[in-house]
């Protein structure tokens, strides 16, 4: 290692020098450079004063030719010699610099052409020399970790021979102990017969334990035949798997009674649910009865006038309207709601309608006509156009109605898609509209019967 790092240092010590030598070699390429373009300027003015004499020369010539005319001036010959051998002599001057001029550039590009060669042998000079430091970077670290394993080598040096220390004393032990064995061999051999001896002992002991068992099952069994000989068939003894077997069964049993108990309690309480709302139809459809009842019997029976009849046409045919409306929510929730709006509908024109009658009551028939179509294919013409009936009529025709389903509606109707709210509160305007109905039939009439009178 020492010697290539000597090596490297020559390495590096030359290429300095050799970088040093390029640095000389190229300040004094800079300083001849300098000198030559320094005579390249001074060719150049001498260049420029000899175009300056030659123009100068031909602007002479001119001036000689233009004053030929003349006949003082001397000859142009003598004049124009002197001056052809000054222009000779800068042209040789001129060719002379051209070539110096030439020679100049030649030296010029050898200089770059070095200068080039010298800025390359100058990078790679520091390519090494960048070398050279990772190299030495290298070496002090690899200088580094042999330190380091000198270190631990010399620690686990200390820890073979301490082992090795230890390996001796451990070998003299085994060899006392060797010799203590060897001198106490009947000891060894005795204490292997005992147990032998106490091995054998167990294992005759683990049989008898087993023969104890097998006993105990036969005398059990024996046991439970005796036991179940003098027994009925539910005394008798059970295993426990069949017990408990038996036992999740019946657990299984309970279980679907008391899920089975759990939906028949729910369907009471949705039964009983069901029950008071069809205690408060009935009730209302009671009401709406009695006052129907109470209304057709509060009618005069011997009345004769001449409006009599259409009187009686308006009224039976009020009477017929009333009765129909009330028919038609007798019958269960299978009617739609499409049926009950339709009454309603037909009740409240009615209302409104009995004002007019006093005109003559031909409106009144027509209107009662209307309603007997429109309510007719649900019902049976004949328990509606009935005229005067009693009170316990109509309850018992209620109930046949109420237990047989409308013929006129189609069978796969929905039971009801109307809730049981609206519906109770749907047929308590229909009882407050009737009341209005006949409060105004009576009111009018009271009129007609104050009419008849006056005249």
């Amino acid at each position: 290692l020492r010697l290539s790092e000597r090596l490297r240092e020559k390495a590096v010590e030359e290429l300095t020098d050799e970088l040093s030598r390029v640095y000389e070699k190229l300040k004094l390429t800079e300083s001849l450079l300098e000198s030559k373009n320094l005579e390249i300027k001074k060719i150049n003015d001498e260049k420029k004063a000899s175009m300056a004499a030659q123009f100068a020369a031909e602007a002479t010539l001119r001036r000689v030719h233009a004053a030929q005319k003349d006949d003082d001036m001397p000859p142009i010959e003598a004049i124009l010699a002197p001056l052809e051998a000054e222009l000779k002599l800068a042209r040789q001057e001129i060719a002379k610099l051209q070539d110096d001029n030439k020679a100049l550039d030649r030296l010029t590009k050898s200089k770059e052409a070095a200068l080039l060669d010298a800025e390359r042998t100058v990078q790679s000079a520091l390519a090494k020399a960048s070398m050279v430091d990772d190299l030495q970077n290298k070496n002090q670290e690899l200088m580094k970790q042999i330190e380091i394993c000198q270190e631990e080598n010399k620690i686990l040096d200390r820890m073979h021979r301490q082992k090795v220390a230890e390996v001796e004393k451990l070998t003299q032990s085994v060899r006392e102990l060797e010799e203590a064995v060897l001198a106490g061999g009947a000891a060894a051999n005795a204490v292997r017969d005992y147990q032998r001896k106490v091995q054998e002992m167990n294992e005759e002991r683990k049989t008898l334990d087993r023969e104890l068992a097998r006993a105990k099952v036969t005398a059990n069994r024996v046991a439970t035949v005796v036991a179940n000989e003098w027994k009925d068939a539910n005394d008798k003894v059970m295993p426990v798997k069949q017990w408990l077997e038996e036992r999740r069964v019946l657990q299984g049993e309970m279980q679907q009674l008391r899920d089975k108990l759990a939906i028949t309690e729910r369907t009471a309480k949705s039964e009983a649910m069901l029950k008071e709302k069809y205690q408060l139809r009935l009730k209302v459809l009671e009401e709406t009865l009695r006052s129907s009842s109470t209304a057709a019997r509060s009618t005069p029976d011997g009345r004769s006038s001449s409006n009599g009849p259409s009187r009686r046409q308006s009224l039976s045919g009020a009477e017929s309207i009333s009765k129909l409306t009330s028919n038609g929510f007798l019958p269960k929730r299978s009617p739609s709601f499409q049926l009950r709006s339709s009454v309603s509908s037909t009740v409240l024109k009615h209302a409104k309608g009995t004002s007019k009658s006093f005109d003559g009551g031909s409106r009144s028939l027509d209107r009662g006509k209307k309603l007997l179509n429109v309510t007719g294919p649900n019902f049976n013409s004949s328990k509606s156009v009935d005229g005067a009936k009693d009170s316990e009529t109509e309850s018992t025709s209620w109930k046949a109605n109420q237990d047989e389903k409308p013929t006129g509606l189609p069978v796969s109707e929905p039971e009801d898609t109307v809730p049981g709210l609206l519906y109770d509160l749907l047929q308590k305007e229909v009882v407050s509209l009737r009341k209005a109905g006949h409060e105004k039939d009576q009111s009018l009439k009271d009129k007609d019967d104050a009419i008849e009178v006056r005249l």
